[in-house]
This record gives structure tokens, sequence and C-alpha cells, in this order.
């Protein structure tokens, strides 16, 4: 006989008697806390550890503490001289050029660096020789470039007029990430070799890039501002350490958003599974808790012993998460492997570890709190007769639970990189938690009020229900947030691979090609079409230049005057493509105001972009004033154009009229559009020999590079909400079966009454699939939904899903959803009537 109340000691003495070693009866929970805390563990470990590296790594990563950038021109002594005030100065250039050896040629992207190059880090050549940076001739090769020039250690080969030797393979180049993403494999050599090959004459497109390691411990960013202030108007584009590389430290943020955003949504699915799991686990022990109760256990002890076995049960699957979580690391460091800097092999990072195991307990506070309470509060003889009488709810659960959300939600705000995105994101969660909650009530009472069918097994079916003790409300959550993940990964998956896949590919033009000299446009012309005579050429003059002011005329605005950019004015940064012409671009579409004459030579006009224009409030007569090769240039605004950016063509945010930047020292730019089935070899190499200081950048090159990192992205992301779609159908096995212990006692009876094991089946069926119909097109929407915000303004990839496929997947998952409950059924059948209802 129990007096009194028990302690915890001896609480966890008859709770470890009557806990199964394998936690039978509470696999589901066990279940749903590894795949949401492990999905968790992962995410934040691979996210801490690329943070760490990119911070840790920074100034190797970038080469330097500050990077000064600059277009088309070599920095003034001047701002050499200011550099230089706060550090050892390495300086070089960075351009798109042509290499070839014998019949080969291959564009690449040439980087020329100074005797200090690297400032920090190591270039390390295959082979594991360090190397410093090159000289005289020699030249380090990506791999890559050795195969396409085909030629090996020690070969000459040409890049420009410049005859160069291969030195060596490059096989870890310290500050690649910062570079940002190649037109072709890199070819580095010594400072003076680009002038050397002739590439760059006034008006060719090149970059300055020049680092500096402090001296003293400085802050960049402070270090920037002071430059700004003494430049504002030179069109610096500025890194520092902290930022080594700014589309890593992005796309990093972004996909860490996902990914978290992923693992609370696979612990508010598996939170579902947990409450169902401990329902059914507790429902099996309703004579357990009371012949504890008829021998003196007092409520408080009830709560105590199970609240002990399920906590055992939700911190071992919270550890086995988390040790999941640590060894996946390995697997997806390997997916992200060159996309991302991330150590290979295990990381432990104690931070993400622990938050992702106090998600785990706290999820499983919140949803198992409800019916350990539930349980505690009824007298022995209510829970002998629950099947008959139904336990009411607790009102004390609900402390318990809003308390563990507070915890929940407290945690997301105070560890998110993004609180208001987490925190709409639970508020989200319960959102559609209370609308599924409604929706079960809904179907009930509409189950309640149709008409009665005349086919019994449909009226039987209709009656499940909505019965005393139906498990509709149950199986309306695990369906539909199962079957919304189904859709959310499609159509995720198939957004990705349509980027990838439809829009590119089909419109890109076979070659860009840079620094055409002006005087030498119609050779051009004349080569390419000698040799594909039915060859589309688009040439356009190339400037580079910064947006330096405005605005009104007498109220202008200057860009270094601003505290921070506005949203959508991107072109504000640094500087940006330029170019001039005396027609709308192809892909252009004029949405305000009129194009200039062919032959206008009036005032200078400038055509901007719309959402540019918008976005810094800029109208038709406003002034825009560009900085080019150090001279301003002002011209007034005479339309908006709307610009088709997915034709992968030239296109320009500011496109200008002749007479505004025709006499600034440029060069042409062309794209080439050859016939389907056109051999390219001949016409690479004609290119090669007859303009030595051109570029040619194959898009097809281009493309598969951009193919292969979006693919990456696809694979992380297919991974990681697999994740939530996993733990969609732990919940869906576990609903349907916690229903079957309630189902026994209904198919005994119709057993009884004379049904047959058809007549059973068909009824779950029917039921089963009366939910999944309406369900259905709950999902469809509640899945799509989200996979257009993760898509559109998480990625900012196009809505590109196959309909065809997130159906078909849908389907499956109604399939899914059928097959289980009828295997589900099966045991039913085999149950004995005398022996189930001597059991009740």
């Amino acid at each position: 006989m129990v007096t009194g109340d028990l302690t915890w000691t001896a609480a966890w003495r008859i709770a470890k008697r009557d806990l199964n070693a394998r936690f039978k009866g509470l696999r589901l929970l066990l279940v749903c806390l590894f795949l949401g805390t492990g999905a968790l563990a992962a995410i934040g470990t691979l996210t801490g550890a690329i943070e760490s590296e990119l911070e840790g790594r920074g100034q190797q990563l970038l080469g330097g503490d500050l990077e000064v950038e600059v277009w088309q021109r070599d920095l003034s002594a001047e701002e050499l001289a200011a550099l230089g005030e706060y550090g050892t100065l390495s300086g070089g250039t960075r351009l798109q050029a042509m290499a070839s050896a014998g019949e080969n040629a291959a564009p690449i992207e040439l980087k020329a660096v100074d005797a200090k190059w690297p400032l920090y880090g190591t270039l390390t050549l295959k082979g594991g020789t360090e190397a410093a940076a090159p000289s005289a001739n020699d030249a380090y090769l990506a791999q890559g470039a050795i195969d396409r020039l085909g030629i090996s250690v020690g070969d000459n080969f040409r890049v420009g007029q410049a005859q160069l030797v291969a030195a060596g393979i490059i096989e870890n180049e310290p500050d690649r990430l910062s570079e940002g993403f190649q037109l072709g494999p890199t070819i580095l050599v010594a400072e003076g070799i680009p002038a050397k090959a002739g590439l760059l004459a006034p008006g060719s497109m090149y970059q300055s890039k020049y680092r500096v390691a402090f001296e003293q411990n400085r802050d960049p960013d402070n270090v920037q501002e002071a430059l700004e202030e003494r430049f504002p108007d030179a069109g610096f584009d500025y890194r520092t350490r902290d930022r080594a590389s700014p589309g890593a430290d992005r796309f990093v943020s972004r996909m860490g958003e996902f990914l978290t955003l992923v693992g609370l949504a696979a612990l508010v699915i598996a939170g579902i599974g947990i409450g169902g799991g401990v329902s059914s686990y507790l429902e099996a022990r309703r004579a357990s808790i009371a012949t504890l109760k008829v021998l003196g256990a007092s409520s408080r002890d009830i709560a105590r012993i199970y609240a002990l076995q399920i906590g055992s049960a939700a911190l071992a699957g919270s550890l086995l998460g988390l040790a999941a979580g640590v060894l996946v690391t390995p697997l997806l460091a390997a997916a992200l492997d060159g996309l991302l800097p991330v150590e290979r092999g295990f990381v432990f990072e104690p931070v993400a570890l622990l938050i992702a195991a106090a998600y785990g307990l706290l999820v499983a506070l919140v949803f198992a709190a409800t019916p350990i309470l539930r349980a505690r509060r009824f007298p022995a003889m209510a829970l002998m007769r629950a099947r008959i009488v139904p336990l009411s709810r607790d009102g004390r659960a609900l402390s318990w639970v809003l308390g563990g959300m507070a915890g929940i939600v407290a945690l997301a705000l105070i560890t998110a990189r993004q609180p208001l995105l987490s925190g709409g994101f639970l508020l989200g969660a319960v959102v559609v938690l209370g609308l599924l909650a409604l929706l079960g009530l809904g179907i009930q009472r509409l189950a309640r009020i149709v008409p009665r069918p005349r086919n019994p097994l449909v009226r039987n079916a209709l009656a499940n229900l909505h019965r005393p003790g139906a498990s509709t409300g149950a199986l309306v959550t695990a369906l539909g947030f199962g079957l919304s993940a189904f859709v959310l990964l499609a159509a995720i998956q198939t957004s990705i691979n349509g980027n990838i896949d439809r829009r590119v590919p089909a419109q890109a033009p076979d070659y860009f090609v840079l620094d055409i000299p002006r005087d030498r446009v119609d050779d051009f012309r004349q080569l390419v079409t000698d040799d594909q005579a039915d060859a589309e050429i688009r040439t356009v003059p190339a400037l580079r230049g910064a947006i330096l002011a405005y605005g009104p005329e007498g109220n202008m605005t200057r860009v270094s005057d601003l505290e921070e950019i506005p949203d959508g004015a991107w072109p504000l940064r640094g500087e940006r493509g330029l170019t001039y012409a005396d027609e709308v671009p192809a892909g252009n579409r004029i949405v305000e105001g009129k194009w200039w004459d062919p032959m206008y030579d009036a005032e200078p006009l400038v055509s901007v972009d719309e959402e540019f224009a918008r976005a810094i409030d800029l109208e038709i007569g406003d002034l825009v004033t560009v900085g080019v090769l150090g001279v301003e240039k002002t011209a007034r605004v005479a339309n908006l154009r709307v610009i088709d950016w997915e034709s992968m063509g030239f296109n320009y945010v500011l496109v200008f009229s002749s007479n505004a930047l025709a006499d600034a020292p440029h060069n042409i730019a062309a794209t080439i559009d050859l016939p389907d089935g056109a051999a390219t070899g001949p016409l690479l190499r004609q290119l090669v020999n007859t303009f030595p200081s051109s570029s040619v950048i194959e898009i097809g090159q281009v493309l598969s590079e951009a193919r292969v990192i979006l693919s990456q992205v696809g694979l992380a992301t297919f991974a990681a909400a697999s994740v939530a779609v996993l733990a969609g159908l732990a919940v869906l096995i576990g609903a349907i079966a916690a229903a079957r212990a309630v189902r026994t006692y209904d198919t005994v009876v119709m057993r009884v009454l004379g049904a047959s094991r058809r007549q059973v089946l068909v009824m779950q069926l029917a039921e089963y699939g009366i939910l999944a119909l309406i369900l259905a097109a709950v999902a469809l929407a509640l899945g799509s939904g989200l996979a257009w915000l993760v898509i559109t303004q998480l990625f900012e990839f196009d809505w590109l899903p196959d309909w065809g496929v997130v159906l078909a997947v849908l389907g499956g998952g109604l399939a899914f959803v059928l097959v289980f409950a009828l295997a589900g059924s099966l045991p039913l059948l085999r149950a004995k009537p005398a022996q189930a209802l001597r059991a009740l």
C-alpha cells in the first residue's frame, strides 16, 4: 500500500520496473525526437562550423584585413599612399582572358599578383609543394586550365601576346573563395604579365585589387569608413576580413535560415507524434494507473512515475538525435564541398547541440504534458471505464503547455539569426495547428449532420469520424502535416530543378566576347560569319562606372552621403556596367517615358531600370551622375525600362544616349548565338589568334558550373526537407497505429454482430479515404505556399514547380496512407473476440 506522496527516488524505482528496456510503447516518441533533434543538431553543427571557418579564417580567405577593388584603372599614387598608411600592401589585377596552346584554346580567369602575395595563407601546388607568387614568365594553372589546354607542367602556352611557362598546378589557392564565381579556371601570373600581354589597354575590362595586412590591431570597418570619407567618388568596392566572402556569408545565412525552419518544422510535426504516442502509451497503461491508485498512489505520484518514464524516453531520443546530427555532418560537408569552407570529418559544436537538445525536450514537454496531466487526476474506476467514458481534459495542462511554448519561442528568438523569421514561423505553426484542429472539429460536425448514406459500410465509416472517443482530430493533424511535407519537398525540389534546367540554358548565347577593339568590330563580325554564316551577333559598348549622385536637378543626393543603401538599390554599391545605345536593347520594354531618336545630339539622356528607379525614388526628368575613369558625367532620365534578366544577354541598369559616353575610352562586348550542332572549336581558335587581347567566355562551361552549384543547393535542400517528410511519415504511422487499440473494441463488436473481414476493411479504407481526400487539398495549399516562400523569399529563385510531379507525390502520399491504414487494420481482423472482450 502506498501512503503519502512518493519521493522522486521511489517514483523512479516504480517507473523503472514498468519501463521496457526497448521503450516498447514509446518508440514513436523516440523516433520523433530522434528526427527533430537530429535535424537541428546537424543544421546547427554544420552552419556553426562554416561560420567559425569564415570568421576564423577571414584574413586568409580574403588575403588581407581589407580589400579595395576598382574597375578599368589602377589606383593613383595618392590612393596607394593612403592604403599603405595602414600596413603592408599587396596588389594585382583580375580579368577574363584567353589561353592557347597549339590547337587548343580556353577562356580563363587571369589573376596577376605582386611579390608580396599572399599576405595571409600559403599557396600550395599539386604534390604538396608550398610556393610564393610566380615570377618572370612562370604561371601556376588550375587543373581545369591544364586539361583544357592539353599541356603538362613545363610546357609553354600563350595568354594574349605573352608566352608563359606552366610552372605548376594549383592545389590550394588561399584566397580563392573571396574571388567569387569564376567564368573560367584560374591562371596565376606575376604582376606585370597582363600589361605585357596587351590586355590592359584603355577601356579594357579588368579589376585592380589591393589588400592590406594591418600593422596594428585596427577595426577594418573604421578603416573603410575613413577611406570612404577621403575618396568618396573613387568607385571603390570594399571587403573586410569579417566579410571575406559576401556571397558565402549570404548563402550560409539564407541556407541556415531555411534549414533551421526545416528543423523546427520537423520538431513541430514530431510534437504531434509525441502527443499521440504518449496518449497511446498511457491508454495502454490505464489498468496499471488504476491499480496504483487503488493501492493509494496520489495523482502527484502518477504524474511523477509516468513523467519519469516519458522523460527517460525523451532524453534517450534526444541524445540519439544529437549523436546522429554529429555523425551526419561530414556527409553534408561533402555535399557542399567546394561551395563553402567547411572542415572534413566530425565537427563538435557544443552550443548547437545544447540548443537542439533544449528544443527537443521543450517540445516533448509541450506535447506530453496534456496526456500525463489528464491521466493523473481521474479516479481508478473512471480509468477502468475509460473505454466507455472517455477521460476529460485537465485544465492545469494548459499552463504547462503555455510555459513550454514560451520557452520554445524564447529559445528561438534568442538563438536565431533572424528572430522575426523564426518567431513568425513558430506563430505560423501554432496558427496551422489551430486551423487543423478546427478542421478536425469541422469534419466531425459535418460527418454528424450530413444525411446518412444507404450503404451501411459508408454510413459506419462516417459514424466513426464523429463517435465519442474518435481519433479524427489527431488523424487530421497528422495527415495534414504529413501530406503537406510531401508537397513541400516535391515543390522545392522541382522548382530548383526548374531553375537549373528550364530557363537559363534555353535562352543563353553560346559565347560572350569582351574587349573587342572599337575599330575592329567589322573584322570581328566578318570572322564569325565566315565560320558560321547563320550565327547571330549582338554587340554593345562596354564601360564601367559608379553612380555618384541622383535626383531632381538642384537637389541631387550624393551616394557618398547616404548612411545606408536603400533596399533594392544594389547598383549604388561600387562600379557597375554601363553602355550607350540608339535603340531599345533587346529583351527590354519601355514602361514610362520614351526613347531618344537614333541621331540624338542634345542634352545627354539615360534610360533606367524600373525596379532600381523605384528603389531610389527616381523619376522622369531627374538627373543621374556617374564616374567613368575619374570623369563625372551627368544625364537626364528619359525613360524607365523593364529588363528581362533571365535572357543572359547584355542587360544594363543604365543605358545612355550615345553623346553621353561615346568619348570615354572603352571597348566593345558581343554575344554569339551559333546554329544548333555547330562546331565551336575552329571559331574559338580563330578568335584567339585574331583577337589575342579579347576574352571569350563559353556559356556552356559557365552554366555547367552554375548547374553544379545549384545541384549542391538542391541536394542540401532535399536532405534537409527529407527530415520533415520522415517526421511526417512517423507521425502518420503513429497516428494510425495509435487508433488501432481503440478500433480493436469496435472491430470485435462488429465481428460479433456478423460483419465480415472484407466489410471491416472497406469501412477502414472509407474512413481514411474521406479524411485523406479532404486533407489533400489542404496539404496542396499549405505545402506549396511554404515552398513558394522558401524558393522566392529565402533563395530568391524563380517559382517553377513541376505540378505534375507535385501532384504525383501527393498522390503517392495518399496511397501510402491508405496502404498503411489497410496494413494497420489486418491485425484487428485476427483479434479473438472473447479474448479481446475480456481484456476490456
